[in-house]
């Protein structure tokens, strides 16, 4: 560093201390510029006091129960929010409504148990969501991440899912890493779209080699990929209450419509027949009278 340029230095690094020393931190939590971290330390609540400029907050491995939606909403410039291990639960509608640009959302290892349009519809910005390890979360709206153009890596990996519709992540555009282990996969007929779109898409599937079905019996363990063949075939060639149901109506139909149909033959020969013998007729009485 040259002598010119020590004072300027110097001046920066004087700046910087007196910003610190005036940068207003929540209690047991430690602050950097523009970071506030809470990590472990036993929280009930948000906390308190968290400098309106922060960028990114740590809340992970504490007992808060509830994000206020209010506190949120001050923190206008939040783009790494890290709330895992925690006890969140279903309150979470309209609460990130203030946070619109957020970019990293991890809400692991809490206590979802679905996901609604509500809940990251306004995060227009999003680009990672983490709701993994939420052993409650039993589903995911089918429109839940229509606003989310932005999502790049989603992880649902641990949860109680047993079944997600296709169009949920098919309809993503930015989505390349997609996390799916480890849930309880219901392997039917209605979940074959969904394995057939995992074959065909680019997206990359972590810890593919767990993404498995937990149901029907005949399947548990079985690959989703490996899976389809049988699927595919089963699916095709079963019946249920419903087809049969619609096969009978279909042969009632064309049995009636057969009936009708001779029938009506039957009545325009037996016509016909009429017509003819009476023609015969008046034309056997012309010649006599000749």
């Amino acid at each position: 560093m040259s002598p010119s340029d020590r004072p300027w230095s110097l001046s920066l690094m004087f700046l910087l201390g007196m910003a610190s020393e005036g940068i207003n931190c929540p209690s047991r939590c430690s602050c950097q510029y523009l970071e506030v971290n809470c990590t472990g330390q036993q929280l009930q609540e948000f906390p308190v006091d968290i400098p309106l400029d922060t960028r990114q907050l740590i809340l992970a491995a504490n007992n808060v129960s509830y994000l206020p939606a209010v506190e949120l909403s001050f923190l206008a410039d939040l783009v790494y929010l890290d709330c895992r291990k925690n006890l969140l639960g279903d309150d979470l509608d309209f609460t990130f409504i203030g946070v619109a640009k957020l970019v990293y959302l991890d809400l692991s290892f809490n206590n979802l148990t679905q996901v609604t349009f509500s809940m990251f519809s306004h995060l227009l910005s999003l680009v990672v969501l983490k709701i993994s390890d939420n052993p409650n979360l039993v589903a995911i709206e089918k429109d839940a991440f229509t606003n989310n153009t932005w999502l790049r890596h989603l992880d649902v990996s641990r949860t109680g899912l047993t079944f997600l519709d296709t169009s949920t992540v098919r309809d993503l555009p930015s989505l390349r890493l997609l996390g799916l282990s480890d849930n309880l996969w219901h392997c039917n007929c209605s979940f074959l779209e969904f394995i057939t779109w995992m074959m065909e898409s680019n997206v990359h599937f972590t810890d593919a080699g767990n993404i498995t079905c937990y149901t029907p019996a005949g399947l548990r363990g079985l690959r989703m990929p490996a899976v389809k063949a049988q699927l595919h075939f089963s699916c095709l060639t079963q019946l249920y209450k419903q087809d049969y149901i619609f096969l009978c109506l279909v042969g009632f139909c064309i049995f009636f419509a057969g009936t009708m149909a001779a029938w009506l033959a039957g009545v325009c020969a037996v016509i016909y027949e009429v017509h003819a013998s009476k023609g015969e007729e008046e034309e056997e009485e012309e010649e006599e009278e000749d």
